[in-house]
């Protein structure tokens, strides 16, 4: 498992801006979390890095929770909870039956779908047509729990499910920070005692990443209400699509 001196200074360069990145997702700004995925999936590994990836989003979860927790639409949550809850459990079990570079593989496979769907409400201009029925709640459900299990990769798939709703942006926000926290709360255990992803060593990394989560929460917050995010939203599709490509050699 993991040592914690064994990260080189461009690793913990490269930790670091991670934590950042799920600082700015968890106020608010679309896509980037996106792209800490693969590169920590190249940094510690496949399996390994669903673990070391997830109290940072937990922790993440909290400051974005703090600040949008009076915007949540629980109605919505309680909808697509049972579903996710059993997409996780079978991704959990998928994860048990595969090696370290069949898990990177399955990572990046998911997060190009993922960017897919980014990209097509990017681009899709009628978006009243997204369905709001219950096989539709159902589908996304289930697939985002196999993907924040397998690869912490639901955003983009929760994301349609928000987008059929039609809510205002503090709410959008809100309801998407209470979600993720209690599913990424539900998976905790699985790591812990199933997987085994989870260790002493790797909470003490988690730890130190709690300075640059809060710094990217910050800054999230004021972009998501000061600057145009279409421009650096591309840039992030782009660096995601070429860190998934290296995962797969």
């Amino acid at each position: 498992m993991l040592e914690l001196f064994d990260l080189s200074f461009y690793n913990w360069c490269l930790l670091l801006f991670c934590a950042l990145l799920i600082g700015m997702s968890k106020a608010g700004v679309p896509g980037v979390s996106i792209a800490v995925i693969p590169m920590m999936a190249i940094l510690f590994g496949g399996k390994p890095s669903t673990g070391i990836l997830l109290p940072i989003l937990i922790f993440a979860d909290l400051f974005g929770v703090g600040y949008y927790h009076r915007h949540a639409n629980w109605k919505h949550i309680i909808r697509a909870l049972p579903w996710a809850f059993a997409g996780i459990l079978i991704a959990m079990f998928v994860g048990n039956q595969i090696n370290d570079q069949q898990f990177k593989t399955l990572i990046a496979l998911i997060i190009f779908a993922s960017l897919i769907l980014m990209v097509r409400n990017d681009l899709k201009k009628n978006r009243a047509s997204v369905p709001d029925h219950y096989s539709f709640v159902a589908f996304m459900g289930l697939s985002g729990g196999f993907a924040t299990m397998i690869g912490n990769a639901a955003g983009p798939i929760f994301a349609i499910y928000l987008l059929a709703l039609r809510l205002p942006k503090n709410e959008y926000i809100g309801t998407a920070a209470w979600f993720f926290l209690i599913i990424n709360l539900f998976k905790l255990p699985l790591h812990l005692f199933i997987w085994k992803t989870i260790s002493v060593p790797s909470l003490v990394l988690n730890v130190v990443t709690l300075p640059a989560i809060a710094a990217g929460a910050f800054i999230g917050i004021f972009i998501i209400k000061k600057i145009p995010v279409g421009l650096y939203r591309w840039v992030v599709i782009v660096v995601t699509f070429l860190s998934a490509l290296l995962m797969l050699r």
